[in-house]
């Protein structure tokens, strides 16, 4: 009976192929993640464990949620952090200028690759699915474990097969994508099983993309999001990988719980409303719903890939007046690259925000906190009650299109209406 890629990966890790759907295994770790706000939960166990790392080299820390500090607690807890990390000479540590959002931030630097296996203290380590890698999030205490014996246990998912058909309408990309099948599917719809991207217009589809579509697999309750490699892959991991790396692809007869597939033709740019990323509906049914925030970044869509679609709209335009619209690449390289691309120039000239790489408003963190009735419009993955700032707050979520169409106008916009 053949297997799913994300049954290779994890019978590879476990070191054998005798597994099945249910399986519980211990499983060897290529990279364990955390950040600012789970790290030191991690650390505390690690240092109560009185152990050694297994192999420092396979653990990041990128703190990237409260920094730049916000406060006295924050600063604090990235201390704890930064003193482990020079304690025990991690070079995999990350902040400052040399941090960015975690999630696009590994990739970037080739930390990790395709046929890896990886868990994170952030449920959006499913990220990493674009790569052709099996990623998961977990709870700092596993991380703890993790850090100590190069392993953590896991039980194999059933994978769901999602096959993309047809042709992408204009302004439609990954991030409209996810949120139509979220929408259709449910946020318990994926519940642990390893959603399989596939389809023709997958395989269209930039890293940028892949990446909007598996960081979001969490939101339908996933355990994973994955993308078989292919030469879009390839051409990504290629120039930044130092250590070598290997494909899988799903067997022609590997068994699936179930097989959706959607045509694409028909799906418009989405916005989710409050309070759930199932709450979804086409760009046309949220038409004039007045914000108060935009926000373009976050590990869904900071990308340089995401600023230039922002940028191609934004340019020669005003952001409204009483909106306050934030930029915040993903990345440091990505803020280079919008610098030297003139992107910069265009956000600023249209009165935009331009912030360093950070979480910070996706969760309510800092540097966009928004007020008893407001209404924020975000490239994010969440729009929980209170996700953003205020109970009584309110967000949407979009793609980079809608986000930068609906900052000039001051209401929800189809790109269409701005880009003309």
């Amino acid at each position: 009976m053949g297997m799913t890629i994300a049954e290779k990966i994890i019978a590879s890790h476990a070191d054998t192929n005798d597994i099945a759907v249910g399986d519980i295994v211990r499983v060897r770790v290529d990279l364990v993640l955390a950040n600012d706000i789970t790290a030191p939960i991690a650390i505390r166990e690690f240092r109560n464990a009185h152990g050694s790392l297994n192999d420092p080299d396979r653990v990041v820390f990128v703190l990237d949620h409260f920094t730049p500090t916000k406060d006295i607690a924050s600063a604090n807890q990235c201390k704890y952090v930064r003193d482990f990390a020079v304690e025990h000479g991690l070079k995999n540590f990350f902040e400052g200028g040399e941090a960015g959002v975690e999630h696009a931030l590994l990739p970037e630097k080739g930390l990790v690759l395709p046929g890896d296996l990886v868990i994170g203290a952030d449920s959006h380590t499913c990220t990493y699915g674009a790569l052709g890698a099996f990623a998961t999030g977990v709870g700092s205490t596993d991380v703890a474990a993790a850090m100590l014996t190069g392993t953590a246990w896991l039980r194999i998912p059933p994978s769901v097969k999602y096959v993309f058909e047809g042709s992408l309408r204009p302004w439609v990309g990954g991030k409209d994508l996810i949120l139509y099948l979220i929408g259709a599917i449910g946020v318990d719809g994926a519940l642990y099983r390893a959603m399989e991207f596939a389809g023709p217009v997958i395989s269209s589809l930039s890293m940028a993309d892949r990446m909007s579509m598996c960081n979001m697999a969490i939101e339908a309750g996933a355990k994973a999001g994955i993308v078989e490699p292919d030469e879009v892959t390839q051409a990504y991991v290629r120039p930044r990988a130092a250590r070598t790396y290997h494909l899988y692809a799903s067997d022609p007869d590997a068994v699936y719980e179930k097989v959706v597939t959607f045509d694409c033709s028909g799906i418009d740019p989405q916005v989710s409303f409050p309070h759930l990323p199932s709450n979804t509906r086409p760009v046309g049914e949220a038409r004039g719903v007045e914000i108060d925030q935009v926000v373009i970044g976050s590990c869904t869509n900071g990308r340089i890939e995401d600023l230039r679609i922002a940028a191609s709209i934004m340019k020669g335009h005003k952001v409204a007046r009483r909106l306050r619209c934030l930029i915040l690449p993903a990345t440091p390289l990505v803020y280079r690259q919008a610098l030297d691309e003139g992107l910069m120039d265009i956000f600023i000239d249209a009165g935009a925000v331009v912030g360093p790489p950070t979480c910070g408003p996706c969760l309510g963190g800092h540097m966009g906190i928004l007020a008893k009735g407001e209404r924020a419009l975000a490239t994010t993955n969440r729009n929980f009650v209170g996700r953003m700032g205020d109970p009584a707050s309110e967000v949407y979520l979009c793609g980079p299109a809608v986000a930068a169409a609906s900052a000039v106008t001051g209401t929800i916009t189809s790109p269409e209406e701005v880009s003309r």
